[in-house]
């Protein structure tokens, strides 16, 4: 007697789920290879997903994508540990209709997610290891502490406008500013009501605050430097004229392995080093450089123009430059020159020889 089968079996097809990630729900589209199944939502955790996947598509395989933001890469390699086939990709990197553009919504990119992951035109962007990512974590605590000072030294120096205060004779030069005899003479600053006194006296110490923690995380990437992960590849970078070893750590931490890169120019490509263009016909516009930047390119720039005093070829091709071009735009070209030394030493593993050139 033949009995009723209930049982349902996926097995060697394929799952597609598109998610918009956010801090307190998900937005999921789920489809298959010929159909749209269901845009839902969730709470934001990979196993609610997987659940999902399971109890609808038993024995299926199971592919997800979602756009790099605040979250990280934790759900990603959650979900890989759930057998899924995740990827994630750099929001600009999916494909957007006109409409998609105009009406924006989480139901929206969730579909659009899903229907590229089908097509296959999503390309993955690297995932770093979680030590490198908590590396990077370091390195950028630093940066942000640095720009917070900064901020702070324009609050201080701002309220002595405001009130009319001089500089004394001794620090009319700005190179003398922040010294430990500039602090000192701040701290003396006498105003005329002890509202004025506190504002200042408040901004000092948040100021002081800021640079003892600048010291300790930068002693920190010292330490960090001189292990055996990084400790061969920074001496290589260092080798680089206007390299020195925090920016050195930067550039390790953000690219990872430089091997990643097939080219010079998807290196340039990722940090940002490369014009954005518009052409149409026989009409070709050269603009800026692309808005789609990265961290490291305000470090690589600042580095150039160190590099630009000390290696002599950098130094000759600056100046010929200068002579058809504004030293802001001259300075990207030394830039990429130098982008293109780093990846000579990471990918040859031989410190960096400057030459004269003749």
């Amino acid at each position: 007697m033949q009995t009723q089968s209930n049982k349902i079996d996926f097995k060697g097809q394929k799952i597609f789920a598109g998610f918009d990630v956010h801090l307190k729900s998900w937005k999921v589209t789920i489809m298959t290879k010929e159909l749209t199944h269901k845009t839902f939502s969730q709470d934001p955790k990979p196993e609610v997903l997987v659940d999902y996947l399971t109890r609808h598509f038993p024995g299926g395989t199971y592919y997800s994508a979602y756009e790099a933001g605040f979250c990280g890469y934790w759900i990603h390699n959650r979900l890989l540990e759930l057998g899924v086939n995740s990827i994630v990709v750099h929001a600009a990197d999916v494909p957007t209709t006109g409409k998609e553009k105009v009406n924006k919504d989480d139901k929206r990119d969730s579909k659009k997610i899903a229907r590229s992951l089908r097509n296959e035109e999503l390309n993955p962007i690297h995932v770093p290891s979680i030590a490198t990512i908590e590396d990077r974590g370091l390195v950028r605590l630093r940066t942000t502490k640095v720009k917070e000072l900064a901020r702070y030294k324009c609050r201080i120096k701002s309220h002595l406008y405001l009130h009319g205060i001089e500089y004394p004779e001794a620090f009319s030069n700005t190179h003398t500013h922040w010294s430990n005899r500039f602090n000192k003479w701040l701290e003396s600053i006498e105003m005329t009501g002890p509202s004025g006194k506190a504002t200042l006296d408040d901004l000092l110490e948040s100021s002081n605050h800021l640079r003892t923690a600048i010291l300790k995380i930068t002693r920190q990437i010292r330490v960090l430097s001189k292990t055996d992960h990084y400790r061969l590849r920074q001496e290589l970078l260092r080798s680089i004229p206007g390299i020195g070893y925090i920016t050195a750590m930067i550039i390790l931490t953000e690219i990872e392995t430089i091997n990643r890169f097939a080219n010079f120019d998807k290196l340039c490509g990722y940090i940002g080093l490369i014009p954005s263009t518009n052409s149409s016909g026989e009409k070709e516009k050269v603009g800026n450089l692309t808005p789609r930047g990265h961290t490291l390119r305000s470090a690589i720039i600042e580095s150039a123009w160190v590099a630009a005093r000390l290696d002599p070829a950098l130094c000759k091709s600056y100046h010929d430059y200068c002579t058809r071009m504004e030293p802001n735009k001259a300075i990207i070209r030394i830039a990429r020159k130098l982008l293109s030394r780093i990846m000579y030493v990471l990918k040859n593993n031989k410190p960096y020889v400057c030459s004269v050139v003749r």
